[in-house]
């Protein structure tokens, strides 16, 4: 069996003695979108989580993870973060921001700490995939132990597609 780096947000994940898996995938440069993860993993879409990064009017940059059968809601997101409206951030913002690059975004171990955002449905499984923040590589965990060392917020953030 091939050896599989460990990712930064694995080894902070090792840190703090959370329980994890990491869960390699095949990418498709033309096709970072959670379905194709989903079906890479063989898992259920519900189960197969991004990571997103907005920034919210007063309230600065905050994180939402929603289900990959799902879009973010930006007034939900708004209102959970405190703001009075939000968008999603430029693509180019992203990797200077949080150290991360698109479809591989984790909400673990950004660059800077940010108020951090479930969707209510992240807690309905006893297991949810995360990017580990390379593409190519899911983080397979319990939610609530990612929801807590993330010291997030369970809130209504997202609409189905």
């Amino acid at each position: 069996m091939e050896k599989i780096n460990k990712t930064n947000a694995a080894r902070l994940l090792d840190r703090a003695k959370v329980a994890y898996e990491l869960i390699p995938y095949t990418v498709d440069p033309d096709n970072l979108a959670a379905e194709h993860v989903a079906e890479e993993l063989g898992e259920d879409i519900s189960r197969v989580f991004k990571t997103l990064v907005l920034h919210g009017e007063k309230a600065g940059y905050f994180v939402c993870v929603i289900p990959g059968n799902m879009e973010v809601d930006l007034k939900k997101a708004a209102k959970a973060a405190g703001a009075k409206k939000a968008e999603l951030i430029p693509m180019k913002e992203l990797l200077p921001l949080t150290g991360y690059i698109r479809g591989g975004c984790s909400p673990i171990g950004m660059k800077k700490t940010f108020p951090t955002f479930f969707h209510t449905t992240a807690t309905d499984d006893n297991i949810i995939y995360v990017s580990a923040g390379v593409r190519g590589l899911q983080l397979k965990l319990s939610p609530s132990s990612l929801i807590d060392y993330c010291h997030a917020t369970i809130a209504d953030i997202a609409v189905d597609k």
